[in-house]
């Protein structure tokens, strides 16, 4: 199948679906996650082989963590797809409605988008994340996964269509392009005919390289140059902590912390607590002058780069600043309006950061890990969005719909 035939069912598939009723959705997205569960080692059989290949290409750990399936995560995957047909159906749902002087009563309707695309990178589960949300939302999908995950996005696709079938909607409600080359996700990118939204999910070259070419319209999401801010009125033992799990739970997602910020007066001493449990995962720092002065050979200096830099790695820059305005400013000027955090216990410097920091997430005293559609209460997330038009943060179900205007007469004329 071409991807403009591919585009032309997935559109067709979308008006049925957009009026086909929550119970309906609610029955399918059950029998996916019962699909999930009934046939694990399929999945993970395929997912076995894209490891299998990507280990020979050389990929890095980090990143092959991504792409990996394990047991204990497809049953997260199933745990989130039952979490999402247990949410409220933001289809239908009409707000503001008032009625005019004229006696119009005027109302605004939630409707799907329609067909939403979606290029992303080697992580599976974002396939089932994805699909599952825009069938919830009332949206047909059309995903493009990368090459090295080929295997487990099919085997994925094959689960989910035939639990369609069973739930009577049309499975090309959910579709996969099989073909991986750059070609057809440049295609995909054009496709204005059919694809109502583009949602790049993966890392900054790539949705840097989708808003720049696509047509279609695009959310940019996840690009993740992610901080954490130490005061001096930090608990360092607490801030050690936090950053601890930001830069290592996971360190090859977009919330993941790429870079520290530590008030002059309390780095050193931040440092002796927080570099010992860095050491466990051998994350590597690159410092500017004052905290390499600090950490002596544990340290590389930092190229001007590095402030910018999204890792996916091991990897964290080091900086430290005279004061929180400067920290501020330090993140506007390098952050990408994704996550990010300050430690600290006095209230009026906390209260400051959150008013001036630009961000889809901003924390005191947490993690920046916790910026998740499962962790915000959504079920899923089809993405972090850091902009601001229409969505931003995690992408939920209403953030997947549009509305119309309904008006009610009784025979008025202009």
């Amino acid at each position: 199948m071409s991807l403009h035939e591919q585009g032309a069912a997935a559109k067709a598939a979308a008006r049925i679906l957009a009026v086909s009723g929550t119970e309906k959705k609610n029955r399918a997205l059950l029998a996916i996650a019962d699909a999930l569960m009934a046939h694990k080692e399929d999945w993970l059989s395929a997912n076995r082989e894209d490891i299998a290949a990507a280990e020979a290409a050389g990929m890095r750990p980090a990143l092959l963590d991504r792409l990996r399936l394990t047991p204990e995560r497809i049953d997260g995957i199933a745990d989130a797809v039952r979490q999402v047909a247990a949410l409220p159906d933001p289809i239908g749902h009409v707000d503001s409605m008032v009625k005019r002087p004229n006696g119009l009563l005027i109302g605004r309707r939630r409707v799907p988008l329609g067909v939403i695309a979606m290029i992303f990178e080697a992580r599976p589960n974002v396939a089932v994340d994805a699909a599952v949300l825009c069938l919830k939302s009332g949206n047909a999908c059309i995903l493009r996964g990368g090459k090295e995950a080929i295997r487990s996005n099919l085997a994925a696709e094959r689960l989910m269509r035939a639990a369609l079938r069973e739930a009577g909607l049309p499975e090309d409600c959910i579709s996969l392009v099989r073909d991986t080359d750059r070609e057809t996700a440049r295609e995909l990118m054009h496709l204005n005919e059919y694809v109502d939204v583009l949602i790049p999910r993966g890392g900054a070259q790539l949705i840097r390289a989708v808003a720049k070419e696509a047509s279609v319209p695009v959310i940019r999401t996840g690009e993740g140059v992610c901080h954490v801010y130490v005061d001096k009125a930090a608990d360092l033992e607490m801030a050690a902590k936090i950053l601890f799990n930001a830069k290592c739970s996971r360190p090859s997602v977009c919330n993941a912390a790429e870079c520290v910020l530590l008030h002059e007066d309390v780095a050193a001493d931040f440092l002796r607590l927080a570099v010992p449990l860095l050491d466990e995962k051998s994350v590597e720092l690159r410092c500017d002058e004052a905290s390499l002065a600090i950490l002596g050979e544990r340290g590389i200096p930092a190229t001007p780069e590095d402030w910018d830099s999204e890792y996916g790695d091991y990897i964290l820059a080091v900086k430290t600043v005279k004061d929180v305005s400067e920290a501020i400013t330090f993140i506007t000027e390098h952050g990408t309006g994704h996550s990010e955090a300050i430690v600290t216990a006095d209230y009026f410097t906390a209260q400051r950061f959150l008013d001036e920091v630009d961000a889809a997430a901003v924390y005191v005293n947490a993690s920046t890990r916790f910026t998740d559609g499962g962790e915000f209460g959504l079920g899923a997330e089809i993405g972090i969005s850091t902009q601001k038009m229409h969505a931003r943060g995690p992408m939920g179900l209403e953030e997947l719909t549009s509305y119309k205007y309904v008006v009610y007469g009784e025979g008025q004329v202009r």
